[in-house]
């Protein structure tokens, strides 16, 4: 067809090129007019596609959602602490792994109750694991309403004074991306929001490393991949007596479903001691069989 039109096109005196040309255009613009509805269908089509609403996800969804992010890597975003302190996020996951919460301060049930039972767990993490060895961050995500001041106020109304457990805001378009980035599902609803009872693990390198779903759960569900972290960049030639200890404490703490706690399980350690004698005196018994080959 492109060869023909040519073919025609110089055969043409110049009036009829003209004559075709204007022809050819007003056509083109015809066209165009009649698909400007479709195109701005297709635009809202696709803008509909970029911006689901979360209220649209069923349980199943929003749990797929949630576990799609593991191992992706949290962009660095800046928030203000419960102090009024400008922080970087990056910053607490630098040298140890970290806990991240999401609540909103004018909830009444679930996100009081997430957070009293999180900070019983933490205890137990602390004393298995040490003082020091995680942060906790718990974000409002009522972006204008959980300021500073309320965000303050509801650590001390659930008696959370620890120098390691920081309650942070942030704006409406910090909110949306790092809870984008962690997974965490919430809406607006009759009763306020509704949204995903999630604890999120970040490891030492930024990434989502566990996913912990419900208001409550046994404590070995956040601290076993704590543990994992800690063996992941843990120093396994130690060289001081402080970390002999923290290697030790990390492999001989199993949890008591009894207690609902962590505890040092002696009998590991005796039987370390024990496989390390007998593999020490089999080894003087073969050095004592080879002296008494050779003089032989």
């Amino acid at each position: 067809m492109r060869v023909i039109s040519k073919g025609i096109y110089k055969k043409r005196s110049i009036g009829s090129v003209s004559f075709q040309s204007i022809r050819r255009f007003t056509g083109y613009i015809i066209i165009f007019i009649a698909s400007l509805p479709s195109m701005v269908y297709s635009n809202e089509s696709e803008s509909h596609r970029n911006k689901i609403s979360l209220s649209d996800f069923d349980n199943e969804q929003a749990l797929a959602y949630s576990q799609s992010v593991i191992g992706k890597t949290i962009a660095d975003y800046q928030l203000t602490d419960q102090n009024g302190n400008t922080v970087n996020i990056a910053n607490y996951y630098i040298e140890k792994p970290v806990i991240v919460s999401f609540i909103y301060t004018s909830c009444h049930h679930t996100c009081p109750v997430l957070t009293t039972n999180l900070h019983k767990t933490v205890e137990i993490a602390q004393q298995a694991l040490g003082k020091d060895s995680f942060t906790v961050l718990t974000i409002g995500f009522d972006a204008g309403i959980d300021t500073p001041h309320r965000m303050k106020s509801f650590a001390a109304e659930r008696g959370i004074n620890d120098r390691n457990w920081h309650f942070l805001s942030a704006d409406t378009e910090t909110i949306e991306n790092i809870t984008r980035d962690m997974g965490f599902i919430f809406f607006t609803s009759a009763k306020g929001f509704d949204h995903l009872a999630q604890t999120t693990i970040i490891d030492r390198k930024g990434r989502v490393y566990r996913q912990i779903y419900g208001a409550s759960f046994p404590p070995p569900a956040l601290i076993e991949p704590l543990k994992e972290i800690m063996y992941e960049g843990g120093n396994f030639l130690p060289t001081n007596i402080s970390e002999w200890m923290n290697n030790i404490r990390l492999f001989c703490t199993i949890y008591d479903p009894s207690s609902g706690r962590y505890s040092f399980d002696y009998s590991i350690f005796i039987a370390l001691i024990t496989g390390f004698i007998s593999l020490g005196a089999l080894l003087l018994f073969l050095v004592h069989l080879w002296r008494t080959n050779r003089a032989s």
